[in-house]
């Protein structure tokens, strides 16, 4: 596990989550500016946590009638 910054910490705190959980959720809600938004960080802070954490965040182009499928493996 990543040790974490104060920062990191004090938004676990304030949303009650690990940054694991959380960040994987607002980016696919927001996106990344507006999860940096979201958290008042900036998108190079949001950037090294994410690469800190182990969190790939991939940008996927679908045609018309096609759909993606994600597999957690556990």
């Amino acid at each position: 596990m990543a040790r974490k910054t104060k920062l990191m910490q004090r938004v676990e705190d304030e949303y009650q989550r690990p940054l694991e959980k959380l960040l994987p959720e607002m980016v696919n809600e927001l996106g990344l500016s507006g999860t940096a938004e979201e958290l008042r960080v900036s998108k190079a802070t949001l950037g090294y946590w994410l690469l800190k954490l182990g969190i790939s965040v991939r940008r996927v182009a679908l045609a018309p009638g096609e759909t993606l499928e994600v597999k957690r493996i556990s």
